[in-house]
């Protein structure tokens, strides 16, 4: 298989070699077109003959013809032609290409070969040559001649230059080079003074096209050699005319020449042009020059008669008039206000320098006096200096001030600056367009009353050194309602321009407004700082754009925000303000913020601000903080709570003794241990709280025993006993004597205002015999010394709760 397809190709590459071996297959096929150059778009025919027999290989079998347009394949019509031949027609209707190659293709043992191929080019006629023109160097008397060349034409174009003498043939004068659109004419070809015929041909396989013919004499296309400025000076006498001498050039010293004179101002880029002047004549004067001004001059010549070329201008030459005083009136502009103890006027004078045709000259210097020049003495100078401003003091009451420029020459008049006081009727609608990059126009109304001048002043915000700070000019017209201001404008750059109002006799109140020659965008955005922030709100604030970086008038502030979502909102802001609050944010979301400045011709975006909304709102925060302090306050008490049981008891649930536990509880009669005592069913007894005490006397309308004297002898004390009763019984009764009485109550009470139930046990006593056992039976009659009865023992301490009714005589005895 591989040595197979090396054959194969090896066969193939045979196969292309066959069309370009000579003598071999390429004279048994030919191909034929219409014509090989055709107009661009027009249709064009081809046909391709086989000749079977002379062939190699193609006696025997079918003959299959194609056609290729450079690489594209393209279809024709087959045939069979006289003698065996094979024929294959093509036509194509419109071959838009410039230049392509036609190949015919036979299909010979499984490979197509090419055996015929013709060049096709496609293009227009030749254009028409314009602006022929031609010039003689008088150096060599050789003509120059140059033309334009007209569209391409896309074909192989052959352009000369024909001439023709009068009765003569037309010959070649010359052939320009490939690319090229001039040629010279040698000298020999020339006919001097004579009438010559010269054009341009152009020719292609199209046709042929021809310039405009021109008839000349080659003198009178000379090209002369300039003349050349010797001197200028002032005419003596005549002090705004000068005199120029030249000299002319050798090679047309033999001819009549006229020339011309140019000169120019350095105030006017235009140059003034004076004609008519006789080149022989090697001298002229001109008048209407300024005093003290430079002027450039320039000359040139060309033949008087003949109306050819002129020369080229002549090398400059500059000169300088000579000066005279200065001349008109200075524009000034002031501002005065009062100083000092003496009340003086502190006045700031400017002026603009005069013009050129006004100054005559070089001015020296500037001179301000108080009073004006009389009799040709000076008055004294407030003010002598080069520049056009002046600050100086002047008396009390002064109205006027003198003002004068002077030169090498002279000074000039005096111009009276009046000092008027600024209460005059202001302008109305006052406003700034702009009218280029490098002017604005200051429109506004005519007040009613008419001023006889405007002052406009205009100052750059903020000011930049170098530049006026407060650059002004003076219209005397007081009729017009515009003007146009160019000193210092530049784009990009705010202005603020005031106009006075002069009156006869005040100077109006000034009108303000702000303007810029061109805007842009601004070159920064402010940047965005988080003020606040909660769970939906969130203020910004920013500082705003310094004016030298706002490029123009701030229409808006654009504020937009995007969540993780890309949800993308905005708000336009009003450039007055420095805040915005942004509403309806969702809680704990991550938004990125950012502020575009925005002014009449664009908007510049600042940095982007990162921020993330709170869970909760401060009040809820807070809220939240004191709920869990207050948790906390009482999660500390419980825990003091369980630390301190028995003392949070005793606070709350104070311990009160049982009666039944003490000793009070467990002594009883002897004779009443063996009876039993009644409770109350179903109840558990408990503790009773004592709360009176009831002190009885022994005996009815007796007495008690003076102070000092010994008491009398206790009777026998009678056997106590202690009986209990259920509540609401009867009591029993007991044996004793008929005269017990009972001398002791206890009642008990309920606990801490707690509702009191029937009393539970009562005690009582039907003899003399003390409660109490032992050395608590006798107490509240007993003494320490025989006198006072002692107070209760601290080692009893239920009888410390008791509260003692009657006792009040005893009060006086504890008190010793």
């Amino acid at each position: 298989m591989a040595r197979r397809g090396v054959g194969t190709l090896l066969l193939l590459w045979l196969s292309l070699l066959l069309p370009i071996r000579p003598g071999g297959t390429l004279h048994c096929a030919s191909v034929d077109v219409g014509s090989p150059v055709v107009p661009l778009g027009s249709a064009i025919t081809a046909s391709c003959t086989i000749r079977s027999e002379l062939c190699h290989g193609l006696e025997q079998g079918k003959v299959q013809i194609t056609w290729m347009l450079d690489n594209k394949p393209v279809a024709g019509s087959q045939h069979r032609g006289p003698g065996g031949t094979e024929v294959s027609n093509l036509t194509l209707p419109q071959f838009n290409q410039t230049q392509a190659k036609l190949w015919c293709w036979v299909e010979w043992n499984r490979t197509k070969q090419r055996v015929g191929t013709a060049d096709i080019r496609a293009g227009y006629p030749p254009a028409k040559p314009f602006n022929l023109s031609c010039s003689l160097n008088l150096t060599d008397y050789s003509l120059t001649c140059q033309w334009e060349q007209g569209a391409d034409s896309h074909l192989p174009t052959n352009t000369t230059l024909k001439c023709a003498r009068s009765r003569a043939p037309v010959v070649t004068c010359c052939t320009p080079q490939s690319g090229d659109s001039h040629c010279t004419v040698p000298r020999q070809l020339l006919h001097l003074y004579g009438q010559m015929e010269i054009w341009v041909s152009a020719t292609n396989a199209l046709g042929t096209a021809e310039s405009q013919h021109l008839l000349l004499d080659p003198m009178d296309v000379a090209l002369l050699d300039p003349p050349a400025l010797r001197s200028i000076q002032s005419v003596p006498f005549q002090t705004d005319c000068i005199s120029l001498a030249w000299e002319v050039a050798r090679s047309v010293a033999h001819m009549e020449l006229e020339c011309e004179l140019r000169y120019q101002d350095p105030e006017d880029p235009a140059w003034t042009l004076v004609g008519g002047i006789a080149g022989q004549a090697g001298t002229t004067q001109c008048c209407g020059f300024l005093f003290g001004t430079r002027y450039r001059f320039q000359m040139r010549c060309r033949r008087s008669w003949a109306r050819g070329y002129w020369s080229e201008w002549s090398p400059g030459r500059n000169y300088t008039t000579h000066e005279r005083a200065p001349a008109g009136k200075l524009d000034a502009w002031w501002s005065a206000r009062p100083a000092g103890a003496g009340r003086r006027l502190e006045v700031q004078l400017r002026w603009k320098a005069p013009r050129q045709r006004e100054a005559n000259g070089r001015v020296l210097g500037y001179r301000v006096t108080l009073s004006p020049r009389r009799r040709g003495r000076d008055p004294p100078a407030v003010c002598n200096t080069t520049h056009t401003h002046c600050n100086f003091s002047a008396p009390p009451g002064t109205r006027r001030v003198y003002l004068s420029a002077y030169n090498a020459a002279g000074e000039s008049a005096a111009t009276e600056v009046a000092l008027l006081e600024r209460k005059g009727q202001p302008l109305a609608g006052l406003r700034a367009v702009p009218r280029d990059e490098r002017s604005l126009w200051v429109r506004w109304e005519v007040p009613p009353a008419p001023p006889v001048a405007y002052v406009l002043e205009w100052q750059r915000v903020p000011p930049e050194p170098g530049c006026c700070s407060a650059c002004w000019q003076m219209e005397r017209n007081g009729t017009i309602t515009g003007a146009l201001i160019q000193d210092s404008i530049e784009p990009f750059q705010r202005y603020n321009i005031s106009v006075y109002p002069l009156y006869k006799d005040a100077v109006g109140v000034p009108a303000h407004t702000a303007a810029y020659s061109k805007q842009k965008a601004p070159s920064l955005a402010p940047k965005l700082h988080l003020k606040s922030i909660s769970k939906s709100d969130a203020e910004l604030c920013w500082d705003p754009v310094p004016v030298e970086m706002q490029n123009g008038f701030i229409t808006s502030y654009t504020i937009f925000w995007a969540n993780s979502t890309a949800e993308v909102a905005s708000a336009a802001v009003s450039p007055s303000r420095s805040s915005f609050v942004i509403r309806e944010l969702k809680p704990s979301t991550l938004y990125k913020v950012h502020i575009m400045a925005s002014t009449a011709a664009g908007g510049t975006n600042g940095t982007s601000l990162t921020l993330v909304t709170m869970v909760l709102d401060d009040a809820e925060i807070q809220f939240l903080f004191l709920t869990l302090g207050l948790v906390f306050v009482l999660l500390i008490l419980l825990l003091i709570c369980f630390q301190k049981n028995g003392r949070v008891k005793q606070q709350f649930w104070p311990s009160v003794p049982d009666p039944a536990n003490s000793s009070l509880g467990k002594w009883v009669p002897a004779e009443l241990q063996q009876e039993p005592l009644p409770v109350p069913g179903g109840r558990e007894p408990g503790p009773a709280a004592i709360s009176t005490v009831t002190v009885l006397e022994s005996a009815a309308g007796k007495p008690p025993p003076a102070r000092g004297k010994e008491p009398p002898a206790e009777p026998p004390a009678p056997r106590p006993y202690v009986r209990q009763e259920r509540p609401g019984a009867a009591p029993e009764p007991r044996p004793g004597p008929a005269e017990s009485v009972q001398y002791a109550r206890v009642v008990a009470e309920g606990y801490r205002g707690q509702p009191q139930g029937p009393p539970r046990l009562c005690l009582r006593s039907g003899s003399a015999q003390p409660l109490l056992p032992g050395p608590y039976g006798s107490l509240w009659f007993r003494r320490a010394d025989g006198g006072c009865p002692q107070e209760p023992p601290a080692t009893f301490p239920l009888l410390q709760g008791l509260r003692v009714s009657g006792d009040e005589e005893l009060r006086d005895c504890w008190a010793f």
